[in-house]
């Protein structure tokens, strides 16, 4: 597999500051970040809140040896650089972290970086790390090639507390793996790509999985499946069991979808939502659709339906789903000025554009969305700006703050951090009713464990200010 022209750089002197609001109707859109090379460039990936209410994420190159960073950035746009990647010999710790990070229940991130590492494959095999608030990294593992290469996706934190993710390629056939390693590095690889004829299995996953109800974990491949390889949306259990749900390019012209690069996200009716690259009804700019657990796929929305692509094309990130229900989500070019936009899908496919990037502000949003427990949406261009190193941008909608649990579920006993605003004070945590024993930590985090008799639920807290509601129900796993 090749990368879609990754490599795109510049250099030239920009300052960190926040634009003037762009408002229409209940929306409101703000530049945050100018990334100037130094502090940072080509964010490819969404933000994750962290216990002390601030926003963490990485750049792919720019920073101090111009091979990445992670950083932490204030609601209000004040940045500052937590780690560069190559800091050590042989850039040991690692090179272009491509996903974002992942916060565990510890209150550390942990991600990967695409290259790097202490073996010397072409760019470094890849390395998996865990990184504190105050920007301690830690590498808990290297690739060799043969347990995959380049992890080009993000972890997921499962049911056992250990973190799940994937490879681009390499493993026992070439073609990826998907892995488990445990909060302290033990690394186990439970499956390799392409094990079947034709690589029917699906081939190189760049996405992050999702965690599924039960326990399960779901994701995407870029390639394999049906010939020529259009990708497949896929099962895999904790042991390593993969079915294969969907192999896209099934209909006419992929009217159904093509390379879907990115995973998953569960929706509250129990579906999972994501989108394709390549494919749909207009056969080359990409889809939004639907899968349920059985494997049936609904196309919901196909790109570049309005003249001149006006509602964008080519939608490179994730979904994220917001507090009133619907997907957010981005376009890597279109729009109004062919620079991308944003925009949100009801869960029956309507379609919204709500930003059209003209550079000034950033472009080619590489990333997608994600929503902060102020009710703000946060994401990043890989490009445009004063000096071309891509931005960090918020788009408020009128939503209301919530609070948000690591993980998002859990067995009775499990530990759980809960993260939010205005948290001192607070008087009662509820999972769907059942109350729990809680210490709060700050004015943003709490933490407790699943109590007995919780059933699956919204978490509630009740707090000075009033009580604020758990973005998504907690699933109690039994």
């Amino acid at each position: 597999m090749h990368k879609l022209n990754w490599w795109k750089s510049a250099c030239a002197a920009s300052v960190l500051c926040v634009t003037a609001a762009i408002t229409l109707q209940a929306q409101t859109f703000n530049t945050l970040v100018y990334f100037n090379g130094a502090d940072g460039s080509y964010a490819t990936a969404s933000l994750v809140q962290g216990p002390d209410g601030a926003f963490y994420g990485t750049t792919t190159s720019g920073g101090t040896n111009g091979a990445g960073n992670v950083f932490r950035m204030t609601a209000q746009g004040e940045l500052t650089t937590l780690y560069s990647f190559c800091s050590q010999p042989n850039c040991a710790d690692g090179v272009s972290p491509w996903a974002g990070l992942t916060l565990g229940t510890d209150g550390n991130f942990y991600g990967t970086t695409w290259g790097g590492g202490t073996v010397r494959c072409t760019h470094g095999c890849g390395t998996v790390f865990k990184i504190t608030p105050g920007g301690a990294l830690t590498t808990l593992h290297t690739f060799v090639g043969t347990d995959g290469q380049y992890p080009y996706a993000g972890l997921a934190e499962g049911l056992d507390g250990n973190f799940y993710g994937a490879t681009e390629i390499n493993g026992a056939h070439g073609w990826g793996t998907i892995f488990k390693i445990t909060p302290d590095g033990k690394l186990t690889t439970l499956y390799s790509f392409c094990s079947q004829p034709n690589c029917a299995d699906g081939a190189s996953p760049w996405g992050a999985l999702a965690l599924g109800p039960g326990g399960d974990f779901y994701g995407t491949t870029v390639s394999g499946g049906r010939e020529p390889g259009d990708g497949t949306v896929f099962r895999v259990t904790p042991e390593g069991v993969l079915t294969t749900l969907h192999k896209f390019c099934v209909l006419t012209n992929c009217a159904d979808g093509a390379y879907p690069r990115v995973g998953l996200v569960l929706g509250p009716d129990g579906n999972f939502y994501g989108t394709t690259a390549s494919g749909g009804a207009n056969q080359y700019y990409g889809t939004v659709f639907k899968i349920d657990r059985a494997g049936e796929l609904t196309t919901l929305y196909s790109f570049c339906s309005q003249p001149d692509c006006r509602d964008g094309n080519v939608p490179y990130a994730a979904l994220a789903l917001g507090t009133d229900g619907n997907f957010y989500g981005t376009t890597y070019e279109g729009g109004d000025y062919g620079w991308g936009t944003v925009f949100n899908v009801t869960p029956g496919g309507t379609l919204t554009t709500l930003h059209s990037f003209d550079h000034s502000d950033g472009n080619y949003p590489d990333g997608g969305l994600f929503q902060g427990t102020n009710g703000i949406f946060y994401g990043a261009t890989s490009q445009g700006a004063p000096s071309n190193n891509g931005t960090i941008y918020s788009l408020m909608m009128g939503l209301s703050p919530f609070i948000e649990a690591v993980p998002a579920a859990g067995r009775v006993g499990t530990p759980v951090l809960i993260l939010g605003a205005g948290l001192i004070g607070a008087s009662s945590v509820t999972f769907n009713g059942a109350a729990a024993t809680f210490t709060v930590e700050s004015a943003s985090a709490i933490r407790t464990n699943v109590p007995t008799g919780a059933t699956s639920g919204p978490i509630q807290v009740v707090t000075p200010g009033g009580t604020l509601t758990s973005n998504v129900s907690f699933q109690v796993e039994p």
